[in-house]
């Protein structure tokens, strides 16, 4: 897991809400325990979509400001995290989670789980699996934990036979098509739909290169053991703003946004 210090350019939108205050005087790092502003990183879509319905419908009511910090990758907001930089991030599984924690030797908690961004096998030019032909190129995440969790979604579906905890490809223990599987940086696996027989790729990056529902052969359902969890630093474990921010993330409304949203490709925890 590449694992950088380096803080991204990242796009802070201030979403300001008129019943809050105490937010002026944040200097950009950590917000103090006695402030009603959290800043909190993620990836634009879904859940820089769901951060902002939080601050502009249901923030205010409980004296709440959310302030949004915009990554491009599955990299950075970690780091930030760790660094005070922001607050909580919502852009990760669990064990993506511990595995950052694994190497770097930090601290990172989840909150709790908020929605499944779903996996998917999308492909342009086959409808199903028994449509995919012998040898064909699948285009796969090369980061451990999603190339574990796209090899154990093909093995679920009886594609290919793995070990109990695949991270890579050299834990195929049987490939009787003959696939051929690609290794590609999560963000670019989108444009792999072109350019393969099929690709698998995650909600977070299908969701804005706009593949449909149509391209996709099979995807991973709600009983999935990757939601996306709300993370936050240990000191961090009983600050009530990431008390009301997990709240509000898991809410009623929040439901009913996703649901309208985003048609299924995005599941909130029950």
């Amino acid at each position: 897991m590449r694992i950088t210090r380096t803080l991204p350019i990242a796009v802070v939108t201030a979403l300001a809400l008129a019943a809050c205050g105490g937010g002026g005087d944040d200097d950009g790092a950590t917000s103090g325990a006695d402030s009603d502003t959290i800043r909190v990183g993620a990836l634009a879509v879904p859940a820089g979509d769901m951060l902002r319905f939080v601050s502009e419908e249901l923030a205010a009511e409980e004296g709440l400001t959310v302030e949004f910090v915009e990554f491009s990758d599955y990299n950075t907001p970690n780091p930030a995290l760790t660094d005070g930089d922001i607050d909580a991030n919502l852009f990760q599984n669990t064990t993506f989670m511990e595995t950052y924690n694994e190497a770097s030797g930090e601290d990172l908690i989840s909150v709790g789980e908020v929605y499944l961004p779903r996996m998917g096998l999308y492909s342009n030019d086959y409808a199903s699996l028994d449509d995919l032909p012998d040898g064909a190129s699948i285009a796969i995440p090369n980061d451990p934990t999603n190339e574990g969790r796209a090899l154990k979604l093909l093995a679920a579906h009886g594609l290919i036979e793995v070990t109990e905890e695949p991270i890579t490809i050299g834990d195929i223990t049987d490939n009787p098509r003959d696939i051929e599987f690609v290794e590609i940086e999560n963000a670019t696996l989108p444009q792999a739909v072109d350019d393969q027989d099929a690709a698998i790729v995650t909600a977070a990056f299908a969701l804005p290169a706009g593949l449909s529902e149509d391209k996709m052969i099979l995807a991973e359902e709600s009983d999935s053991e990757y939601y996306n969890v709300l993370s936050t630093r240990a000191e961090l474990a009983d600050d009530p703003r990431v008390a009301t921010l997990y709240e509000l993330l898991t809410s009623d409304e929040m439901d009913q946004f996703i649901e309208e949203e985003y048609q299924g490709v995005i599941i909130p925890v029950e």
